[in-house]
């Protein structure tokens, strides 16, 4: 049940049996891969409680402010899950999201109109089928778990990738050209996946996560995307490793927590690789 922050203080005092039931940092490291949310919420818009002294699944009312000056109440949950298909800085906001999509706003209606809606018999809503979705026709006819080049995958948009893929070839002796994996399952409307980078001979797949410029990326609902990217790869057969810049979370038991792609970060990559295909395999491919 959802409750005021100040209710939800006091039920939690007294539950715990302390003053303090959750001082401040306790939830700092949780909140640190939403700097978007970190932004918008205020302390003195929530009587002087700071995001880090509340779990991330609380069910709890807060009120938050976005980059625009609108300010609107929604809980921890709804704030990390609502991100749309509109990539602005202040998606999270009902009223931004409302100009992104340029609705008008609605009429409020009057007392006589809200009397007669409440009196209207209100018709049993029958589930509507979802339409099933037609899957692409240009992904081959291939084994599943094979590595070719996809028309469909989307051109390289990030330095950081070329960059990674640059070095990995210096590094190691391995065929970069593929871009895609047969999948066994749809992904989207796609039987196939197209991760950052592939090694097609150790059978990995690498991908390089960040929370973007204004972050949104990787969170919320693209981290649910990211898992279930790579559920659909290991069912193929390859293994992947994310490097995940940020403070974003690990998501793999073989991902990578990084700030950059250092000097430091490449011998931690080769070792690995070597833990996921082995040392004498791995090591037979360095240049």
């Amino acid at each position: 049940m959802v409750e005021s922050v100040e209710q939800w203080w006091q039920r939690r005092q007294f539950s715990r049996g302390v003053e303090i039931p959750y001082p401040i940092g306790t939830y700092r490291e949780a909140w640190s891969s939403y700097p978007v949310l970190i932004r918008q919420y205020h302390p003195d818009l929530n009587h002087g409680f700071t995001l880090t002294q509340i779990p991330p699944a609380a069910e709890v009312l807060l009120l938050w402010e976005c980059d625009a000056g609108h300010r609107f109440a929604a809980t921890p949950g709804e704030q990390r899950d609502r991100p749309g298909r509109e990539r602005r800085r202040s998606s999270w906001c009902p009223e931004c999201r409302e100009l992104a999509l340029k609705r008008p706003a609605a009429r409020p209606r009057l007392p006589s109109e809200m009397d007669a809606a409440v009196d209207r018999p209100r018709p049993r809503a029958r589930p509507r089928p979802r339409p099933a979705r037609p899957l692409c026709a240009k992904t081959p006819a291939l084994p599943v778990g094979e590595a070719f080049i996809s028309v469909c995958a989307p051109k390289p948009a990030s330095v950081v990738e070329g960059e990674l893929r640059q070095h990995l070839a210096e590094l190691l002796d391995l065929d970069q050209s593929a871009n895609a994996i047969r999948l066994g399952r749809a992904f989207f409307d796609h039987v196939e996946a197209w991760p950052d980078v592939l090694l097609p001979e150790l059978r990995i797949a690498i991908e390089y996560d960040s929370t973007g410029r204004h972050g949104l990326e990787h969170v919320g609902r693209r981290e649910a995307v990211d898992r279930r990217k790579d559920r659909a790869v290991r069912a193929a057969g390859w293994e992947v490793v994310r490097i995940r810049t940020g403070k974003l979370p690990a998501l793999g038991p073989h991902d990578l927590l990084v700030s950059g792609l250092t000097k430091a970060f490449w011998p931690r990559l080769l070792d690995e690789l070597r833990a996921i295909r082995g040392e004498l395999f791995v090591d037979a491919y360095l240049r």
